[in-house]
């Protein structure tokens, strides 16, 4: 009998790019979405056959993953999905902190209507999903969110140097966002940096900023203790 799985992938149509990349991205999401959990195998024939494609595209993604940090690849033995570090969470977090506390001081001189609009319509978006309670979709608006303020700095590597600093950080943010409430209270949080920026309060944009960035650790370290199947021992 054929082997079937019902784990879900994004399907590669939804990237651009070459095969390897799309298949790199439909795994990439499945492990932030956590799909594949911590410490699970990652079985490429698994792959294969949800993505109908080769072991070759499959085995690119893989290395790209593990350069990352998503996987590990231990010869003999298998790719295993890497599992939490909290030195390495903690380590984003205060890169992604220094980042953005410049960003949005500048930010909050510099913004246009123009921008403020973009800003503010992502603000809707984030409304509409808390109300729809769809929290993986309130994930990427987040996100939208914040690579937006980054951009309005200028600075074409700002936004690429704060995604591979915050990749083990947002990829564990998938745990606390579904907390009863938190969706609802970042919603509250980041109405109130868009708003301090509308004001071209440079101070009060840090402040509030800051204290939106410091809940994250405040929600996992509980759950280190909750969860240890999930993070690194060591």
């Amino acid at each position: 009998m054929q082997k079937t799985t019902t784990r879900q992938l994004t399907p590669l149509a939804s990237f651009g790019g070459p095969l390897s990349n799309r298949v790199y991205l439909s795994i990439r999401n499945a492990i932030f979405a956590l799909i594949y959990q911590p410490g699970e195998i990652l079985r490429k024939g698994e792959v294969c056959e949800i993505l109908g494609v080769s072991r070759s595209p499959v085995s690119e993604a893989v290395a790209k993953l593990a350069n990352e940090g998503l996987v590990n690849v231990v010869p003999q033995a298998g790719t295993f999905i890497s599992r939490f570090s909290m030195a390495e969470i903690r380590e984003g977090a205060f890169m992604r902190e220094a980042l953005e506390l410049a960003a949005v001081e500048q930010v909050a001189q510099t913004i246009t209507d123009e921008q403020l609009d973009m800003l503010r319509s992502n603000l809707d978006l984030q409304r509409g999903l808390v109300n729809d309670q769809d929290t993986f979709a309130f994930f990427q608006a987040d996100g939208e969110m914040h690579g937006l303020i980054l951009s309005f700095t200028g600075y074409e590597n700002l936004a690429r140097m704060a995604e591979y600093s915050w990749v083990q950080v947002d990829r564990v943010r998938h745990l606390h966002l579904p907390s009863p409430g938190r969706i609802q209270e970042t919603l509250i949080e980041h109405t109130a940096i868009v708003d301090a920026i509308a004001a071209r309060d440079s101070e009060l944009a840090r402040s509030v900023t800051r204290a939106h960035l410091g809940q994250l650790i405040k929600y996992l370290e509980p759950m280190e203790q909750e969860r240890p199947e999930l993070f690194d021992a060591t």
